[in-house]
C-alpha cells in the first residue's frame, strides 16, 4: 500500500505550472535508455522538443563507469562478469563506478537547465531532495553526506545521482535502491569509495516495498520541487527513420 496519498496543496497554481512529460518504462537495456537519453537532449537543444522529459525505468544488470571512473574499482574479475552476463559500461556522467539492476528506480530528467534557471549545483541538490523526501514517505530517514553526492541512511548509501550536461540540457540522473539485490556491490568500491555499505528501502523497513508506489511519489515530489505539471506520455521509435516519436493523450501538449 501506497504510504501516502500525494495530493497537491495549491491546486490552482497548477495550471500556471510549466509542463514535463513523464515517460514510465519497463525494465530496459542501458545502451537503449543511452540512446533514448541522447536523442531527447538533441531534440530538445533543436528545438524538435519543447517539453522537458523524464523517464523512470528500471536496468537489467550493468556496472557503469562515470567520468572519475576506473576499473580499478572493481574488485573481482572481469571474467566473473562476463560469466554471468554483466557488463561493463564507460559513460559520460559524473562520478565512479554503480551498479544498476531490477529493483532499483533509474530516473533520468532531460532538462533545458538553461530555460529552468538552474545551476547545476542546484539541479543536483533538488534530485537528492526528491529521493530524500521519498524515503520520509516510509518512514525513512535519509540525507546528504559531505563526502560524495547521493542519498544515505547513516553510512549506507540510498541513492546514487551521476549527470551529465549537454548545451546546457541535463541528462543521467539518479538510482534509487528500493528492492534490489545489494550483493554485486560488494564487487566493487561503489562511487569509488571504501568502507561505506549500500542499502535499499526493502533493507530498512525488513519488508517489500511496491516499485510502483515508489514511482509514484517520486512524480508527485518532482512536481513540486521542480515546480512543474508533469504529463505521462509513451515513447515509440520509428525505427525505419530512426525518429523519436512522444505519443500524447489529450493533455494538451504537442507531440513532435
Amino acid at each position: 500500500m501506497n504510504p501516502m496519498n500525494p495530493t497537491n496543496p495549491h491546486p490552482e497554481a497548477s495550471f500556471s505550472r510549466r509542463k514535463c512529460l513523464c515517460v514510465d518504462l519497463p525494465r530496459i537495456d542501458y545502451q537503449d535508455a543511452w540512446t533514448l537519453q541522447t536523442d531527447l537532449v538533441a531534440a530538445r537543444w533543436e528545438r524538435r522538443l519543447d517539453t522537458d522529459v523524464i523517464l523512470l525505468l528500471e536496468h537489467p544488470p550493468v556496472f557503469t563507469l562515470g567520468r572519475r571512473g576506473g576499473m580499478g574499482n572493481l574488485t573481482v574479475s572481469e571474467d566473473m562478469l562476463q560469466e554471468r552476463g554483466i557488463p561493463v559500461i564507460q559513460v559520460e556522467r559524473g562520478g565512479d563506478i554503480t551498479f544498476h539492476g531490477p529493483g532499483q528506480l533509474v530516473i533520468y530528467p532531460i532538462i533545458d537547465l538553461n530555460a529552468a534557471r538552474l545551476g547545476v549545483a542546484d539541479y543536483v541538490e533538488m534530485l537528492e531532495e526528491a529521493v530524500i523526501r521519498v524515503a520520509a514517505d516510509w518512514g525513512i530517514t535519509a540525507g546528504r553526506d559531505p563526502r560524495n553526492r547521493g542519498v544515505w541512511v547513516s553510512n549506507s548509501k540510498l541513492a546514487s545521482i551521476g549527470i551529465a550536461v549537454r548545451r546546457g540540457i541535463s541528462f543521467h540522473g539518479v538510482a534509487l535502491n528500493v528492492s534490489l539485490a545489494l550483493e554485486p556491490f560488494g564487487w566493487i568500491n561503489p562511487c569509488g569509495l571504501q568502507g561505506i555499505g549500500i542499502t535499499s528501502m526493502e533493507k530498512k523497513l525488513g519488508q517489500s516495498v511496491s516499485m510502483e508506489d515508489v514511482r509514484q511519489n517520486v512524480k508527485h515530489h518532482l512536481e513540486d520541487i521542480f515546480e512543474v505539471e508533469i504529463v505521462m506520455t509513451d515513447i515509440a521509435r520509428d525505427s525505419g527513420m530512426g525518429v523519436l516519436c512522444l505519443q500524447l493523450g489529450d493533455n494538451g501538449v504537442p507531440s513532435y
